[in-house]
């Protein structure tokens, strides 16, 4: 089968790159927002790497120590065994009260720096609760370990140009009632000259299975009725095309929802290839998957399709 000429489309469906291209995979700063989003404290907890969140609490724990610290500086002869100006020794009897440590030789001389033990005391308990709380919520936080099939391929399959991926389960476990949607993002101009992101979604010829173990290829039709159909390797770069996978099934282990999302860009499509096979029996007679080879390809013919590699 032979892909038509692109330019059998009408008007209203042609590509464009009349906007500036969306970042590929990511999403984009919003410019006029309010500051609502930045004092978000929980969720930018959440989405934070964990190098970022310890040294953010890290950065925090210094911080309020060194607020009690300078107000323990305000009364130079409130502590005993604390020579006056001494901000190290208040830093660290700081530090001792705020971790209900007793074994400093610094004591409260006054009761202005009672009050501020009491301040402080409180504030630690605040501030251990609400580490805990979000240690718990990333710990307990469900994450997915899919693995996506770098790069796509597009060859013949059963007479008819199709999308290829494949996806992998890197745990080893089952995931129950596994779904995937594949969406097409594109740049598209109207008859009336408007021009906006376009998303069409991609049908497969499978996108559910009660039981997700293994390996799953993921399959698209090119034919009449896809959205792609009529387009070449070149019209995927010039119009800054996106094929946007969202995974999600129920991990039988976790017993909640995981989630998974992978972009294919126009130069991780290679046409006129198919994938090795990578699975295999085991001499006790149990199926192996080899990741190793899990992105690799061979050459399968493609007619009627100019090749993009």
């Amino acid at each position: 089968m032979k892909i038509n000429d692109p330019g059998d489309r009408p008007q209203a469906a042609r590509y464009s790159r009349a906007q500036p291209p969306m970042p590929r995979g990511r999403l984009a700063v919003v410019r006029g927002q309010d500051g609502t989003r930045f004092t978000d404290f929980y969720h930018q907890s959440l989405m934070a790497s964990w190098p970022v969140f310890i040294l953010g609490l890290l950065l925090i724990f210094v911080a309020i120590n060194a607020i009690f610290a300078a107000l323990y500086m305000t009364d130079p002869r409130g502590l005993s065994n604390a020579a006056p100006g001494d901000f190290w020794a208040r830093f660290i009897f700081s530090v001792q009260t705020m971790g209900s440590i007793a074994y400093t030789d610094m004591v409260p001389k006054s009761h202005y720096v009672d009050v501020i033990v009491m301040a402080e005391a409180f504030v630690g308990i605040l501030y251990i609760g609400v580490v805990t709380a979000l240690l718990f919520a990333r710990m307990s936080r469900p994450t997915a370990r899919f693995v996506f099939s770098n790069p796509a391929v597009i060859l013949s399959y059963d007479g008819v140009p199709t999308l290829m991926f494949r996806t992998s389960n890197q745990r080893g476990n089952q995931v129950l009632d596994a779904s995937v949607n594949v969406t097409l993002a594109r740049q598209a101009t109207s008859r009336e000259g408007i021009t906006m992101r376009r998303f069409d979604e991609l049908q497969l010829l499978r996108s559910r299975t009660s039981l997700f173990a293994l390996s799953w290829t993921i399959m698209h039709r090119i034919d009449e009725a896809s959205p792609l159909y009529g387009v070449t390797p070149q019209m995927l770069e010039d119009c800054d095309m996106e094929i946007v996978v969202l995974l999600s099934g129920r991990d039988e282990i976790l017993a909640d929802t995981i989630y998974a999302r992978h972009v294919y860009e126009p130069h991780d499509i290679l046409w006129g290839r198919r994938f090795v096979d990578v699975l295999s029996v085991s001499p006790q007679g149990r199926m192996i998957v080899d990741l190793n080879k899990f992105h690799d390809t061979e050459p399968h013919p493609l007619e009627g399709v100019t090749h993009g590699r």
